[in-house]
């Protein structure tokens, strides 16, 4: 009878090895696969993002005796992402946001390239019809405010 060394390629029988070292071996092969990779950057990216847009950011209304002030938080936003529209007594807040974000890697070879399209918008309903010529707006440290004085219409006199 031959005694079975631990080395010895007729050895059939398998060293004793981690019980779990399978699972975990699989579970890191796991992660560092490319698509979940990419799931987990993505992740990572929606918690990076300043502001993400979404139907309901928060605006304000308050009616002093002269205007009406109306004041949005937007953080993050650029100047250039936020439109106003003014029709009959209404006042629209938009905001778009259009980017292409490319990374690439040492040799410049596009590694990931991804385009972001995000719009918002909140309408405003005022009591009566508005003034564009008036309206005041102004955006400082993510904050828009837009002034818009009350119009006080004609009396008019009911007779006898």
């Amino acid at each position: 009878m031959s005694a079975m060394l631990p080395g010895d390629p007729n050895n059939k029988k398998k060293s004793k090895t981690e019980p779990f070292s399978d699972l975990f071996k699989s579970m890191n092969d796991l992660f560092h696969e490319q698509p979940i990779r990419g799931f987990l950057q993505s992740i990572d990216e929606l918690f990076k993002t300043p502001f993400p847009l979404s139907a309901a950011f928060p605006v304000e209304t308050v009616e002093t005796k002269e205007e009406y002030i109306i004041t949005a938080e937007l953080p993050g936003i650029k100047r250039e992402q936020i439109h106003l529209n003014i029709s009959g007594h209404y006042v629209t807040i938009s905001i778009d946001n259009n980017e292409m974000i490319t990374e690439e890697d040492e040799k410049n070879q596009l590694y990931h390239k991804r385009q972001l399209r995000q719009h918002s918008s909140r309408t405003i309903s005022l009591p009566y019809q508005i003034n564009e010529k008036k309206v005041k707006a102004s955006y400082r440290d993510g904050l828009l405010q837009i002034r818009i004085p009350q119009e006080k219409g004609k009396v008019i006199r009911i007779e006898e």
